[in-house]
C-alpha cells in the first residue's frame, strides 16, 4: 500500500531500497528555505543495520502488508522465545533481537501477544498495552513530600525500573504500561 512520505510513524514497517525497514524515530523538519520533510531513522528488520532517510510529502513509500496473528507465549530458551498460534496451534520461535530486549523483559507465561509476519516469516511482536508485575524493591517514603506528584523509584520483578506513588511497597503488584514502563495503577488481583 502506497503512503505519503510524511505519513510514516514509529514502529511502521516499510519497503525501501528492496528491503524491509522498521521506522524507529521520526522527526518533522521545516527548514527556513525549501519544503518540509520527515527525517526517519530506519532499522533493517533482517540484519539490524540502520539508515537515516529524508522523505518529502510529495514522495510515496510502500508500506509493508503485515499479517498479524494472536499467539500465546510459551517459554524462553536462552535468547530464543517460543510462541503458539491461538488458531492453528503452530509454534513459532523468535530471537530476542527480533522482539527487542526491552519487550522480551515483559513476557510472562501464557501472555497473549500479536506476532507480525511478512510472507510467512515472523518479523516482530506487539505486547499488550499493560502488564501486571510485582514490585521487588521500593525506596522508603521521604517525610515532608506532598502527595501531589511525589513518586519514588522502584524495581519490578523483570528487573526494569519505574516510579511509583508513595503508598506502593515491596511485594505490591502493579499495572505498568509496556510502552514506557510507567505506573498505571495498583493491580486489582
Amino acid at each position: 500500500m502506497k503512503i505519503n512520505g510524511n505519513a510514516i510513524r514509529p514502529n511502521m514497517v516499510i519497503e525501501h531500497q528492496g528491503r524491509l525497514w522498521r521506522a524507529v524515530k521520526i522527526q518533522h523538519t521545516q527548514p527556513g528555505k525549501g519544503g518540509a520533510y520527515l527525517q526517519v531513522e530506519l532499522k533493517d528488520i533482517r540484519n539490524g543495520t540502520k539508515l537515516n532517510e529524508r522523505f518529502r510529502s510529495s514522495e510515496t513509500v510502500e508500506r509493508a502488508r503485515l499479517e498479524q496473528n494472536e499467539h500465546q507465549y510459551l517459554f524462553s530458551d536462552g535468547d530464543m522465545h517460543t510462541f503458539m498460534n491461538n488458531e492453528t496451534y503452530d509454534q513459532v520461535t523468535m530471537p530476542t533481537e527480533a522482539i527487542g530486549e526491552e519487550q522480551a523483559a515483559y513476557l510472562q507465561d501464557g501472555m497473549t501477544v500479536i506476532i507480525e509476519s511478512f510472507e510467512e516469516e515472523p518479523i516482530g511482536m506487539q505486547l499488550p498495552d499493560h502488564v501486571t508485575l510485582a514490585v521487588v524493591e521500593a525506596d522508603a517514603v521521604v517525610k515532608g513530600q506532598t502527595a501531589a506528584s511525589s513518586y519514588k523509584p522502584a524495581v519490578l520483578e523483570n528487573g526494569m525500573r519505574t516510579t511509583v506513588p508513595p503508598h506502593i511497597e515491596m511485594g505490591t503488584r502493579i499495572v505498568v504500561a509496556t510502552a514506557d514502563c510507567s505506573y498505571v495503577e495498583r493491580a486489582k488481583d
